[in-house]
């Protein structure tokens, strides 16, 4: 399975910069729905009501799905890949 990579830098409530990867099935190509993905994440993290927009998040590229990525992407439809910033 093939998957498409979404970077996203989002301003968390603290000023700082979260940095993550927003991982979808390849056939999602709507924008929306990922920044809606990115949403519920933010949401978990306590960040609700952050900007999430094309200017925060953008494809990056494609890859083949990791064993790790792929209960997530079944139950969920995506799987968040945490980089920077991601704790509270």
């Amino acid at each position: 399975m093939q998957v498409a990579v979404w970077d996203t830098y989002v301003t968390k409530k603290d000023g700082s910069i979260m940095h993550f990867d927003i991982i979808v099935p390849e056939n999602i190509k709507d924008a929306a729905v990922i920044y809606n993905y990115g949403l519920e994440y933010l949401a978990t993290k306590g960040q609700q009501g952050q900007t999430l927009t094309a200017t925060e998040c953008q494809f990056c590229h494609i890859e083949t799905i990791r064993p790790q990525w792929k209960d997530a992407i079944i139950v969920k439809g995506y799987y968040i890949y945490e980089m920077e910033n991601c704790h509270s």
